[in-house]
């Protein structure tokens, strides 16, 4: 609609990392000493294998998506452990000049507590200024996670249901208020090098709308509470990150901090209903482009142009 000089869409990093053993952090494997490259990331997506196939072999010698979970999520543990006792260590240093260090070092034993009972740091029950404490550690069970349950293709054509390795994984996730998936990663590997009419042909064909890997990146956006809304233009068309429930000022300010600062209003279409009409103009004549004022909660797809003045 626009033909820009540059589109810069929405875009989530995955970070990949080899698979854990039981007793990578005691060096088994590959050893856990690569966790530290996910410690920044802002969820963790755990893929977990729900099929049998002979010639993929499995380092347990058997397929238990339950004992797989419970096997990384100690490794994961054992991990956080490290981390919270240099952390622990650090906070008692610091009591004998600060007293909040005393306070510090006291809820971080309880999470302590917590991990040495074998249970995530995401479990813990804490107040809004110890939720802010903890998250000031980059513990790996404190991070939202969503289980990519790994199916065979005949199961993920055959549907869910009575699945019981998936509904195995499915129950753990919701026990502990995580995301689930299901995936083929067999699937996706058949269509990653299909161009874009090919692949949703070939999608099309087994009864789905989107690859694996869109679901998934819609699910880890779901999960970190985001959406994108878009500004468009000769120079560039994009798609900007922000927390679901901002309002018009503080989104216009990941543009600029100019824009927040002199905010006055937004003139905001929906996606949809731009592509219905086919060009702004005619969006505007059919009264679909509002102007809304600082209270305005952005939607997710919100075509927008900012007015502001400083």
């Amino acid at each position: 609609m626009y033909h820009p000089d540059k589109y810069t869409p929405a875009t989530i990093e995955f970070v990949d990392i080899a698979g854990l053993v039981r007793g990578a952090s005691k060096g088994e494997g590959l050893g856990n000493k690569f966790l530290s490259n996910i410690r920044e990331v802002d969820a963790i997506v755990h893929v977990v294998r729900c099929f049998e196939d002979d010639d993929i072999i499995h380092v347990e010698g058997s397929v238990d998506p339950a004992r797989d979970i419970e096997t990384i999520n100690v490794e994961l543990i054992l991990s956080d452990l490290e981390i919270l006792e240099r952390r622990i260590d650090k906070a008692k240093k610091m009591m004998k000049g600060d007293k909040k260090y005393a306070q510090e070092a006291e809820f971080f034993e309880r999470v302590k507590e917590t991990l040495n009972e074998g249970k995530s740091a995401r479990s813990i029950e804490c107040s809004e200024e110890e939720a802010e404490l903890l998250s000031s550690v980059a513990l790996l069970t404190n991070k939202p996670i969503i289980y990519a349950a790994n199916l065979s293709e005949d199961d993920f054509s055959a549907g869910l249901e009575g699945n019981e390795r998936y509904e195995a994984v499915r129950k753990i996730a919701e026990a502990e208020g995580a995301g689930i998936l299901p995936i083929c990663a067999e699937l996706e590997a058949q269509i990653a090098d299909m161009d874009y009419e090919e692949k949703q042909m070939f999608l099309s064909e087994i009864g789905l709308e989107e690859s694996g890997l869109d679901r998934l990146i819609r699910a880890c956006y779901a999960l970190l509470g985001l959406i994108s809304y878009l500004t468009a233009g000769k120079p560039e068309v994009r798609a900007w990150t922000i927390k679901k429930g901002t309002k018009a000022p503080q989104a216009a300010g990941k543009i600029h901090s100019d824009f927040e600062r002199g905010f006055i209003r937004a003139e905001i279409v929906a996606f949809d209903q731009l592509m219905e009409c086919g060009s702004m103009a005619a969006a505007k004549e059919k009264g679909l482009v509002r102007s809304e004022g600082k209270d305005y909660v952005m939607q997710d797809g919100d075509v927008v142009l900012f007015r502001f003045n400083v």
